[in-house]
């Protein structure tokens, strides 16, 4: 294992995924966790300290725990990691005349390990604004750049390294490469991080955690709910009783769907609970978007309580939380660096008597759709693009009324129609429609028109860490806009999102 501490940059999740792309198993922890956790892995190979937005040398730095220097593995502090190893060594970092942001030409010295096979001058990406002045003791410099002279340093006999730039990103033309140096030539690890065996430890995991209790499964019918539940199956059989809640949030014909494919697998097991109405009174009057989310958590935990109590020997709640869920949710900072909660994030309730089942929690969407390869699952789940739990709540900008669902279902429906006929669906990791909470003017015919407006978003991405927005064809984009206006009444406008992730996110809200 490798441990990544995380300070706040928008590029730890990245760090993990190159890692992970390598076969390499890590986990990302709060920069300032106690490594006291650490004593369950029998093989921790090394740390990386993660960049941030702070300064170290300000009163609310955030600093790892003093123990990882006495943990005789290697370190690799990345931006922020670097500084703090500097710091904390005896170095001295300040505030930069001249900072970095973007790409910048890196002089590196190659007989640094961390740097084997790298060419000598490299392109890689900076993101900073204080600099380290002075050297801790016993370090040399391996990389400069024209505006940072200690770009890269080294401890040759405790293997401890740091970098000002982002090796992680994909503008760092080598940055795989250095990350591969430390991972494998560095640390010593091995390539053993595969899916197959994670599936079969898991099972192992489940069987002695459920015992002869029985599970219930929070199923929506994507694909991290549905592999879950498939994994679970996979495990304890019958045991397992799967519940879809019909809240009206979910896509065009989405219940039917669930229906016809869980019902074969899952039986009488698969219950079907219609929650529209429960669903729509309790988010009217809501437009805070945080605020939606956690009425519709709390809605779901309740209705899964109440179900519970119907049924004997439920013991346990299975919930297909993701490890991009749980990043994105979980803060050790202050509010400045929280981006949004996740509705099954967060733990249950204390009234709630089930105790909580995530058997994905540590993976990323694509190795869950690797995972449900594995499983066999059927290529209609597996491949189909994301949607986010609350489902079209966040998605309906401002307070969600009957009316603006139906027409937002009506005109995703058709995004979705014409993404297919156009053969882009398996190459787009999402493309979907908003509706805003505003109403423009617009005409047809002879009439005036005063009408809401829809937003069509198509992005590509890896992991929904980072997300591209698609060029669509403009054919494509007339298309959907011509049947649109003509088939879902109540619109008048329809705008395209060309924006990336950061600094948007995927979804508005």
């Amino acid at each position: 294992m490798i441990l990544i501490l995380d300070f706040g940059s928008q590029y730890t999740q990245l760090i993990a995924r190159r890692i992970r792309e390598e076969k390499v198993y890590c986990e990302i922890h709060p920069g300032d966790k106690s490594v006291d956790f650490l004593g369950e892995f029998k093989n921790l190979k090394g740390i990386i300290l993660s960049g941030g937005y702070g300064s170290v040398y300000s009163k609310r730095a955030i600093w790892p725990d003093s123990k990882i220097w006495k943990l005789n593995v290697p370190i690799l502090g990345i931006c922020y990691g670097m500084q703090l190893i500097a710091q904390y060594l005896g170095g001295k970092v300040v505030s930069s005349k001249n900072r970095e942001f973007g790409i910048a030409s890196v002089n590196l010295s190659c007989d640094s390990l961390l740097f084997d096979g790298i060419n000598s001058k490299e392109i890689f990406w900076m993101s900073h604004e204080d600099r380290l002045l002075k050297m801790p003791k016993n370090f040399k410099v391996i990389a400069r750049s024209e505006n940072t002279p200690y770009a890269a340093i080294e401890h040759v006999s405790k293997k401890i390294y740091g970098v000002q730039f982002h090796p992680e990103v994909k503008h760092s033309v080598s940055g795989k490469l250095m990350l591969q140096n430390f991972i494998f030539k560095i640390c010593d690890s091995k390539r053993d991080w595969i899916i197959k065996t994670y599936i079969v430890d898991e099972i192992k995991k489940i069987k002695k955690q459920v015992g002869k209790s029985k599970v219930l499964c929070a199923l929506s019918g994507g694909v991290d709910s549905s592999v879950a539940a498939v994994m679970l199956y996979k495990a304890i059989g019958k045991q397992l009783i799967c519940i879809y809640v019909d809240h009206g949030l979910q896509k065009f014909g989405e219940t039917e769907r669930v229906r016809k494919v869980f019902g074969k697998l899952f039986g009488k097991n698969l219950i079907v609970i219609d929650a529209k109405k429960l669903f729509l009174s309790k988010l009217k009057g809501i437009t805070d978007p945080e605020q939606k989310r956690k009425i519709i958590g709390h809605m779901f935990i309740e209705v899964f309580d109440k179900e519970a109590k119907k049924l004997k020997g439920i013991d346990f709640l299975l919930q297909g939380t993701i490890y991009s869920d749980i990043i994105e949710s979980v803060s050790i900072r202050d509010t400045k660096s929280f981006i949004k909660s996740h509705h099954n994030v967060g733990g249950l309730p204390e009234k709630m008597k089930m105790k909580l089942i995530e058997p994905l929690k540590f993976l990323f969407k694509d190795e869950v759709r690797i995972l449900g390869i594995e499983l066999k699952i059927p290529n209609e789940i597996i491949n189909r693009q994301p949607f986010p739990g609350p489902g079209f709540a966040v998605r309906v900008i401002g307070e969600i009324t009957e009316e603006k669902l139906n027409i937002l279902k009506k005109a995703d429906n058709i995004v979705t129609e014409e993404v297919n006929k156009a053969g882009l669906y398996d190459k787009i990791w999402q493309a979907f429609a908003i509706i805003l909470s505003v109403k423009t003017v617009g005409v047809m015919g002879d009439s005036r028109t005063y009408e809401y407006v829809i937003v069509i978003r198509a992005v590509n991405s890896e992991d929904a860490m980072t997300a591209n927005w698609v060029k669509l064809p403009y054919e494509l984009l007339d298309k959907m806009s011509s049947r649109i206006v003509n088939e879902v009444k109540g619109v008048n406008r329809i705008v395209y999102d060309i924006s990336n992730k950061p600094p948007a996110t995927i979804e508005w809200e």
